[in-house]
């Protein structure tokens, strides 16, 4: 390998992170306002409360700046809804997997709304990257049968308290469905691929290292955080393995449906 192709490889690893880092524009700030809600003044504003309209502006600053399309921010509010949901179910005290422990206002039940902007935050990412990465699928499943691991993954995070967890079964599965896909991605101007199976490990990975961060910020809390924080359980990872699977087929769908839309429309 000559000092070039080092120098060429450098500068697509340098893009390729510029590019990552754009595309977690959203989670980089929620992250950003979950920081200095525990540094600065909040004149008697609950820092939950702080921390959703902070949410809504930013939302708002960014598709106004064309930073987010409109399509984005319907995605964004879809998992904000599907996030609240699953919220209102784990933070309820006869599962109690997690809570939230400060005041807040603008809240339903023991869920405070800004915490549907977590899930969103997820759901931008992939928006972003498959855009800003010219992201495209190869041998990818069909859709029906992906709406329906889809389907499963999410309600297996419900019914995992009360029979046994299917995720045994839905790990393997997912790399068994998953085994002939890939992902290509453009850094610079090398179109590159890898497993997609592999991206949903490393992106899962990288989302337990955000939660660790949020719990220690106080964002919410496990059950064996309540009197001191505590790295959270590597098990967390498979968690974030199957939402994330959740969020990227939802995101492909509607992104497979808009082109699918706009083609019509191009004959017509």
């Amino acid at each position: 390998m000559t000092i070039k192709n080092i120098r060429s490889y450098i500068y697509e690893l340098i893009v390729f992170g510029i590019k990552e880092a754009r595309a977690c524009i959203f989670a980089g700030s929620f992250f950003f306002l979950l920081f200095v809600s525990n540094h600065i003044p909040l004149f008697g504003i609950a820092r939950y409360d702080f921390l959703f309209v902070a949410a809504v502006l930013l939302q708002v600053i960014l598709y106004l700046t064309k930073v987010e399309t409109w399509d984005e921010v319907k995605v964004i509010f879809l998992f904000h809804i599907l996030g609240l949901v699953l919220e209102a179910f784990k933070t309820n005290p006869a599962i109690g997997s997690w809570s939230y422990p400060e005041a807040a206002f603008f809240k339903i039940g023991t869920v405070p709304l800004y915490s549907g902007f977590m899930y969103a935050a997820v759901g931008s990412y992939w928006a972003q990257a498959w855009r800003i990465m010219q992201a495209k699928l190869t041998h990818a499943p069909g859709y029906a049968t992906s709406v329906v691991l889809c389907v499963l993954i999410y309600l297996n995070f419900f019914t995992n308290h009360f029979i046994p967890d299917a995720r045994l079964l839905l790990i393997p599965a997912i790399f068994i469905f998953f085994r002939y896909t890939d992902i290509s991605f453009v850094s610079t101007d090398i179109r590159r691929t890898m497993p997609l199976a592999l991206a949903f490990c490393l992106v899962a990975f990288f989302i337990w290292i955000a939660e660790n961060i949020s719990t220690f910020y106080g964002a919410w809390k496990y059950p064996s955080q309540i009197h001191a924080w505590n790295v959270v359980s590597t098990n967390k990872i498979t968690s974030w393995f199957l939402l994330v699977i959740l969020s990227f087929i939802i995101v492909a769908y509607l992104k497979h449906y808009k082109a699918e839309r706009e083609a019509a429309q191009g004959v017509s």
